[in-house]
């Protein structure tokens, strides 16, 4: 699984989370930061990558074009890099599980 991390989210959770989700990428390593919602949800989608936020934008264009991509929502307050990077490791198994469901857009991180 590949992880598309949005402008919310620090770049340095790629190279942290490298072991469990090789591959991924942020919005700021691929001249992607300043673009809008639909222009990263077309990249998203066309390249194979799940969108990871904090936001309810992206939550928003699942309902409205649904997926792929999928997208993962990070629901947690205000936390650090380090607290996101478990959050997502602690949630591996759920993530993965999400990723094989054909069925589910979103999966919500509390």
């Amino acid at each position: 699984m590949k992880l598309l991390f949005d402008h919310n989210l620090s770049p340095r959770l790629v190279d942290r989370l490298a072991d469990m989700y090789p591959n991924s990428q942020h919005l700021f390593l691929i001249s992607l930061d300043q673009a809008d919602d639909l222009t990263v949800w077309e990249y998203a989608r066309q390249s194979g990558f799940t969108v990871v936020t904090r936001d309810a934008d992206f939550n928003e264009l699942s309902i409205l074009r649904g997926f792929p991509p999928k997208v993962i929502w990070i629901r947690y307050g205000n936390c650090s890099t380090r607290q996101i990077e478990e959050i997502l490791r602690s949630h591996v198994e759920d993530i993965q599980a999400f990723d094989k469901n054909p069925d589910l857009g979103v999966l919500t991180l509390y």
